[in-house]
Order: C-alpha cells, then sequence, then structure tokens
C-alpha cells in the first residue's frame, strides 16, 4: 500500500460523522450492541463506554438514536452518544397502572432525583429511592421501555416521575440522570 493511501485511510478513520438511526440491539452484559443507521449501511458498534459517557448503562431495543460516527479497521463505531427518543409508537396503549390516575396528576408530576435499589429484568420490575423520601418507588419493566432504557443497574442515578397508583408509588418515567439534566 502505498504511503498517501494509508495517510488517506488514517484520515478517514480520524473524520467523525453524526447519524441518525435505531438501535438494533444492545445488551448491557455483553457491553455492546448495535445501530441501523436511518440512511443504511452497516451496523454501527455502540459500546457500553459510550452508553456511560451520555449517562446511560442500557438503552431498549428500536429507541430512535443520535451519535457521532467514526470508521475503523474494524468496522463503524458509535463515539458519542448526542441524544435518545424512546421507541415509537411505546404510549398508544396506556399502561393498566396509570388508567385510573386523573391525567392531570400525570401530566404535573415532576422528576425527582432518585437512586436504583434494585432492578430484575427477568421478573420485570424492581425499586429505587427518591432523594429524602423513606418509600420506594416501584419502576415496571414496560415503563422502562417506554422511557428508552432495558435495563437499571443498582445506584444508577435517575431522574423519574412518580405518581401515587395501585402498588404505592410507582414510576410513570424513568430518565438516566445526565440525560435528564440536558432536557
Amino acid at each position: 500500500m502505498s504511503v498517501q493511501l494509508e495517510s488517506k485511510l488514517r484520515q478517514l478513520e480520524n473524520e467523525t460523522s453524526v447519524v441518525e438511526g435505531k438501535v438494533k440491539w444492545f445488551d448491557p452484559v455483553k457491553g455492546f450492541g448495535f445501530v441501523v443507521a436511518d440512511t443504511g449501511g452497516p451496523d454501527i458498534l455502540l459500546h457500553a463506554n459510550v452508553l456511560r459517557n451520555f449517562g446511560q448503562s442500557s438503552v431498549a431495543d428500536g429507541a430512535l438514536i443520535e451519535i457521532e460516527v467514526q470508521r475503523t479497521e474494524r468496522g463503524v463505531q458509535a463515539t458519542q452518544v448526542l441524544s435518545i427518543e424512546p421507541p415509537e409508537g411505546n404510549d398508544t396503549v396506556p399502561l393498566a397502572d396509570f388508567e385510573e390516575i386523573d391525567p392531570e396528576v400525570l401530566s404535573n408530576a415532576v422528576l425527582e432525583p432518585a437512586r436504583v435499589k434494585w432492578f430484575d429484568k427477568a421478573k420485570g420490575f424492581g425499586f429505587a429511592n427518591v432523594f429524602g423520601k423513606s418509600e420506594d418507588v416501584f419502576i415496571h419493566i414496560e415503563v422502562l421501555r417506554r422511557s428508552g432504557l432495558a435495563d437499571l443497574q443498582p445506584g444508577e442515578a435517575l431522574a423519574i416521575r412518580v405518581v401515587d397508583g395501585k402498588r404505592g408509588r410507582m414510576a410513570m418515567e424513568v430518565n438516566a440522570w445526565e440525560a435528564a439534566l440536558q432536557r
């Protein structure tokens, strides 16, 4: 390979571009997943560290995502997450837990700082503690998915909207702490 060609390839590898797409899948246990660009092309590697730098430990399959990408010897990789939106069509059917709650109460719920106590993806629920309050807050996996997340880790910082429901205090929206600060 000529010196000029090698130089051009290195230059291309250092250039980043912004891509919008959907999360194909992400596995927090494996530490990576893939994004499919809206414009097509090869799958884009999304590493857990890049997602953590955005302030999340997981992302829901089908979530809309805007990322900076870089072409490398191993293919296209995300270098920075710019935004994540929950998967489309998630809120068309209301959750049974919130059906009997006054819509005004739901729309007036404020974001509260919280930490994950525990979350079991297999069971489909977990609990968080809101700063300064003693009651646990129930988090259902469907609320998590509708919020654009797939899993939570103990101690993870969140910003959640909480309502009093059938099961006591319940999260109706869950945000990664850093993402909530940007809103």
